[in-house]
């Protein structure tokens, strides 16, 4: 590169920097806007100059950016659902997906990285440089292109970035405790209306505005626990009459728009979260804006009202006061009380997340009730879907009979007649026809083998569920090793649904994810049945997306087990089976 070309490249690069500011400042507002406006007005910023330096460097800059997911389907009732909520429609679970999407891809944090550095590094790094321009333009052009090209490396976290993430989430706490103030002052404002002026149709929004809100801090508890479910009530829903009139509970209305604002008023009324939540908008601003004000608070007031300050008297010589900068007319004094500021703040970070984390359930997390309706609701789901599953079963099982070993039955029986008739009148073919019928016999033996073995394998009632998976292991393409054992035998049932579970992964592992090697951990404690499948294959399962995935939920939660996967793209993927069984007599296998 010429100096000359350097030059007006150097110059190329102070206009971009503003450029990519401006751009940058505008994903930023319309982030408030729109996620994904903003989003996707940031990631074009960055392609065009992906094109732009992979030029300057003479190769090509692919985009990094994980594939888009696919449309969601519906189920068998015609919703779609997004987590653990059904929609009518599909635009807001598709919308959901493409925003996660968008979020959890690490090329996205890289991208909004780049952009904020960029402008700052230029303006630093290029009138410095200008001595010696062909080297700096590389430079940048080389420091941008590593940021923004496709990466495979996984960043573990350090523990200094660690422990600036828990106290950056202290100093969002502690926003989020200030925002609770003036959304309990709007809740009052709506109460005062409603109940005060006869304009009741604002007290069920001032009884649900917030709960956007307390959902997001149910997910924050995930940052030092286990997140917490929603508990609300399913919604309260018009029933249409024969008349043309709609009922909610006892009432009937005339008009289908009174109908559901009475239904929705009841729903908000009667449901014990709802006043859990406002209890919680209250006492929480409280509690939560102490332990996360005080790290977060600290924090900010050492460094930018002690530490910076004394360095910049230090450095420039300006006048600095005995408030910020100094203690008692003394910086040294002020630098150390800033450093033991900050470094007292990052220290309680941790802790004051765990205290938050024991103290949002108290309130936000279903009650023993809820919980029981629950698991009644799921147990009834479970036991429809397995009355469903075994009507299947028998038709499969009739529909392999009637079209395999009935038919070779049936032709074994006319070539015997055949054979009848042509043994005093042609013994050669009679014997050829012999040869046929054993044939024919055998390959039916082998079908109702095969369909016994489909239905409950010998080897899993001879010798229980660790040597029939070592078995299942034997006839998968990939390297399968089982490791863990069993004390004694399951239950017949939860045998069957642990083995066909495993080995509908083990396809799975082969068919979807090319994995070359698979662990299986088969283990029993205290009343549950653990079962760990672990596999180095291409990720991205999701069970929202395979009826395979989703008839294993629904064979686990006959027995009310669960099942949870991890498959992240790239891998690896990791499912985890838990049912709740005891051991009976000892097992006398191998293992």
């Amino acid at each position: 590169m010429t100096y000359v070309r350097a030059l007006a490249r150097s110059a190329q690069l102070l206009g971009l920097a503003l450029l990519v500011f401006a751009e940058f400042l505008g994903s930023v507002l319309l982030l408030a806007v729109g996620v994904i406006t903003g989003l996707r007005i940031a990631r074009a910023t960055t392609n065009r100059r992906r094109v732009q330096f992979g030029a300057w460097l003479g190769r090509e800059i692919a985009e990094p950016y994980q594939p888009p997911p696919p449309p969601i389907e519906p189920d068998e009732e015609g919703l779609y659902r997004h987590d653990a909520t059904l929609y009518r429609g599909p635009w807001f679970p598709n919308y959901m997906r493409r925003l996660d999407w968008m979020v959890n891809d690490p090329a996205t944090h890289r991208d909004l990285i780049w952009l904020m550095w960029f402008p700052l590094v230029v303006l630093l790094v290029v009138p410095i440089g200008l001595p010696v321009a062909p080297w700096t333009v590389r430079g940048v052009a080389a420091w941008s292109a590593c940021l923004l090209r496709p990466t495979t490396r996984v960043k573990r976290p350090r523990r200094t970035d660690r422990v600036l993430l828990d106290w950056a989430r202290c100093g969002l706490l502690f926003l989020s405790a200030v925002l609770q103030v003036a959304l309990l002052a709007v809740t009052l404002a709506c109460f005062t209306v409603g109940f005060g002026l006869g304009i009741i149709f604002v007290i069920p929004v001032g009884l649900t505005h917030f709960r956007w809100l307390v959902n997001l801090r149910r997910q924050y508890v995930g940052w030092a626990g286990e997140p917490v479910e929603r508990p609300y009530t399913p919604r309260l829903r018009p029933e249409l009459r024969a008349d043309g009139l709609y009922r909610v509970h006892r009432s009937l209305y005339k008009t289908e728009g009174m109908a559901e604002f009475n239904a929705r008023w009841q729903w908000v009324w009667h449901d014990p979260a709802t006043w859990r939540d406002l209890v919680w908008l209250g006492a929480d601003a409280v509690v939560t804006g102490v332990l996360a004000g005080i790290p977060a608070l600290a924090g900010v007031y050492g460094a930018f009202g002690l530490a910076l300050p004394w360095v910049q008297t230090e450095a420039t010589g300006a006048e600095w006061g005995t408030w910020y900068g100094a203690v008692a007319g003394n910086r040294t004094a002020g630098l150390v009380a800033g450093v033991l500021l900050v470094a007292g703040a990052l220290a309680v970070a941790r802790p004051v997340l765990r205290l938050v984390s024991r103290w949002t359930p108290l309130l936000l997390r279903p009650t023993a009730k809820e919980r029981l309706r629950r698991r009644v609701e799921r147990l009834t789901q479970t036991r429809a879907d397995a009355v469903d599953a075994q009507a299947a079963e028998v038709r499969r099982i009739e529909r392999d009979l009637h079209d395999g070993a009935q038919a070779r039955l049936i032709s074994v029986g006319l070539t015997l007649g055949a054979i009848e008739r042509l043994m005093d009148t042609d013994p050669d073919a009679a014997r050829r026809l012999v040869a046929q019928a054993r044939e024919t016999s055998q390959t039916a033996l082998t079908e109702l083998r095969d369909l016994v073995r489909g239905i409950h394998p010998p080897v899993l009632s001879e010798r229980g569920l660790p040597d029939a998976v070592r078995a299942l292991a034997l006839d998968t393409a990939a390297e399968v090793t089982v490791t863990g054992r069993l004390t004694g035998r399951l239950a017949a049932p939860v045998e069957s649904a642990a083995y066909f579970a495993v080995s509908e992964l083990l396809a799975n592992a082969v068919r979807h994810g090319h994995a070359e090697h698979v662990t299986v951990d088969i283990r029993h404690h205290e009343g549950l049945l653990r079962i760990s499948v672990t596999d180095d294959g291409e990720g991205g399962a999701d069970p929202s997306r395979g009826t395979g995935l989703r008839g294993i939920e629904r064979r686990l939660g006959t027995f009310d087990g669960t099942f949870a996967i991890n498959s992240p793209d790239g891998g690896p993927t990791v499912a985890t089976l838990e049912l709740p069984c005891a051991l009976s007599s000892p097992k006398t296998s191998t293992s």
